[in-house]
């Protein structure tokens, strides 16, 4: 006859459900984040390139040949092209679709730098080697902040920050990002 199981067991059962549950809560909301994957999404060279094209990504959802790439080209100007002007530009603009941009299963990130490419005639990789920020990529908290003190409500701005039993849990459940995916 099987034994009932102890309360010490009960107990990691209980704490190995709270895990899963804390990584489901996680993983639902939504990113504040340009993930350095989706940043490097258009620095095309090499091996990286040839890995893109091998593999099938879906279209992109968002209807990226019809954004107004002027909030990038206007304020991103060569010959210097200054980071922090350039990056403030790119994440102003790309801060209100970020999950679709950080989704690595379709090609969203790769189909807007082709146009930020076209449009604004940047040198290769200009942002991915410019844009630098936290381990998880560039914040787009300043700028969900700054659209809500213009009274401007952004897609993410509801759910920038986890809830707090997630913000504790989450430096537990970190894995480090795959960047420089396509250095």
């Amino acid at each position: 006859m099987a034994s009932l199981p102890s309360s010490s067991n009960k107990h990691c059962l209980f704490c190995l459900a709270l895990l899963f549950l804390l990584i489901a809560i996680a993983a639902s909301s939504s990113s504040s984040f340009l993930s350095y994957d989706a940043l490097t999404a258009g620095k095309f060279s090499g091996a990286g390139r040839l890995r893109s094209l091998l593999q099938a990504k879906k279209d992109c959802p968002i209807d990226m040949e019809g954004k107004n790439y002027t909030i990038i080209t206007s304020k991103c100007k060569g010959p210097n092209y200054p980071p922090s002007v350039c990056c403030n530009a790119l994440l102003e603009f790309c801060c209100d679709f970020v999950d679709q941009l950080n989704d690595m299963s379709n090609n969203c990130a790769e189909t807007m730098f082709s146009y930020i490419n076209l449009y604004g005639q940047y040198p290769p990789g200009l942002f991915a080697n410019q844009c630098k920020d936290g381990k998880d990529g560039l914040s787009c908290d300043s700028i969900a902040a700054q659209k809500e003190k213009d009274g401007i409500k952004t897609s993410n701005s509801s759910s920038a920050s986890p809830p707090p039993a997630v913000a504790a849990a989450l430096p537990l459940l970190a894995l480090p990002p795959l960047i420089y995916f396509f250095l």
